[in-house]
């Protein structure tokens, strides 16, 4: 048995099962816990960039489908919700799968399950195919949504509370990148005339290298067992939804406008799809980038916070938009759009970082001390992950439906805006009265147990 103050010797990097993981004893952490949760880190981020490329297939393969596909405005943005749709819903089972496969085993079958969608994609992607197959296809994608429930859970095991919101920002920030790394890739691929197909069979290998790499080099931690009962505790606190309801301003505005963003400017503006695709990737690319940084700024200024003044910025971007859609102005609504998904970056960012904060802060508050309340937050906070992810892509879902019902009633995308905008405002106003209206603790807690272990106030969750 390995003592407190000890490390033990590293698992091999062929990968299979850590019997011991304490990362939150610095003694562990220096001397072994980093270099194994930063390799982990690596290959999870590289297959679950893979995953939203695959997820955000169709928001660039819809660019590629002229008038000979016989598609209206309309089926375009339905194929695109309904893509998101699977895409949230998968989350929860992918949550769980790590629990029963284990960290390592469950990024090589879920990274193997994209050649699925690809491959099928590949084979339709022509004219003349009908509408239902193009969406029973297209539903086929959502699965690459899932890949980020899995490796958030499986990242969030691995690192200690100091550096969680580092950590769980720059696993989704890389893997959010892979959106704008397709639409890139599309760029290169209209702008050289080639067909779809070519996009697709670019991304098959991709899949297979990522699924190869996650069996050399992963591992699979064994006391994250699997727990049903993480599950339904962690659908019974109310924070789960608290926090459900705002990751769906952040994420869900950053994978709804990714979708939507392409559409809007073919459909309102007039661009073509290659026009629309010099500029569609920027916002996306942005978005994912700085999401780590959303996540540093949370440890060091406490994430409810700049969750909360996000969301202010948000709003002012938004308020833009709706001038810029009504005044018709391509060069404003362009900034204005690339400006909020920036702000959604960094939103995703603190609030993903303010959920293990806040179970954290609940095990402290009934009584639990060192490894028992880290054991008890990282339960609860992993459990709750792939709730508050499902729910949140979700948002993705509404988002394409509100501009496919905006273009159907007024022609654009500003009664969309103006939702957008209210919603937003709702978010604030959650986050405030729950997370900052109170600065004290919100459980009473003695004076020696201060003394012993420092409380964690909501405000700095």
């Amino acid at each position: 048995m390995t003592g407190p103050g000890t490390a033990p010797v590293p698992p091999s990097k062929g990968g299979r099962w850590i019997r011991h993981w304490d990362p939150e004893n610095e003694t562990f952490w220096k001397e072994t816990g980093e270099k194994v949760a930063r390799r982990n880190l690596f290959f999870s981020v590289l297959s679950e960039h893979i995953g939203f490329s695959i997820w955000t297939l169709w928001s660039v393969l819809v660019l590629f489908m002229g008038p000979e596909y016989g598609l209206t405005p309309a089926d375009k943005f339905m194929l695109t919700s309904m893509v998101t749709l699977v895409g949230a819903v998968v989350r929860v089972p992918y949550t769980f799968a790590v629990a029963i496969f284990g960290g390592r085993n469950w990024t090589i079958i879920s990274a193997s399950l994209l050649l699925v969608p690809t491959v099928a994609a590949f084979a339709v992607m022509e004219p003349g195919t009908s509408f239902a197959t193009f969406l029973l296809v297209g539903l086929l994608a959502g699965i690459g949504g899932g890949n980020f429930a899995s490796s958030m859970t499986n990242i969030n095991a691995f690192f200690p509370l100091r550096k969680k919101g580092w950590a769980l920002g720059l696993n989704a920030g890389g893997g959010n990148i892979g959106v704008p790394v397709i639409q890139l890739a599309a760029l290169a691929i209209i702008g050289a005339s080639g067909g779809p197909r070519v996009l697709l069979g670019i991304y098959i290998p991709l899949i297979v290298v990522a699924a190869v790499l996650a069996a050399l080099f992963m591992d699979n931690i064994e006391n994250v067992k699997n727990d049903t009962g993480a599950a339904k505790d962690a659908a019974r606190d109310p924070d789960t939804w608290i926090m459900s309801f705002l990751y769906i301003g952040t994420f869900g505005s950053f994978i709804g406008y990714s979708f939507a963003f392409g559409q809007v400017l073919t459909n309102q503006f007039g661009r073509t799809p290659l026009e629309a695709a010099y500029v569609t990737f920027i916002g996306p690319l942005l978005g994912s980038l700085i999401r780590p940084l959303g996540g540093w700024m949370a440890d060091k200024y406490g994430g409810a916070r700049i969750t909360l003044w996000n969301y202010v910025g948000m709003g002012a971007a938004t308020a833009v938009l709706i001038s810029a859609s009504m005044e018709k102005s391509l060069a404003l609504f362009t900034v204005a759009f690339v400006v909020l998904f920036v702000l959604t970056g960094i939103g995703n960012g603190s609030t993903f970082k303010m959920i293990p904060g806040i179970f954290q802060n609940k095990a402290l508050a009934k009584g639990l001390k060192g490894e028992a309340a880290a054991a008890h937050g990282r339960r609860l906070s992993g459990a709750s992950m792939g709730l508050i992810g499902a729910v949140g892509a979700l948002g993705g879902v509404g988002i394409n439906l509100a501009f496919r019902q905006s273009f159907l009633s007024y022609g654009s995308g500003t009664g969309a805006f103006v939702a957008f905008l209210a919603f937003y405002a709702v978010c604030f106003l959650v986050t405030w009265a729950v997370y900052l209206r109170r600065t004290a603790p919100r459980v009473p807690v003695t004076t020696a147990t201060s003394e012993a272990e420092p409380q964690l106030s909501y405000a700095r969750v």
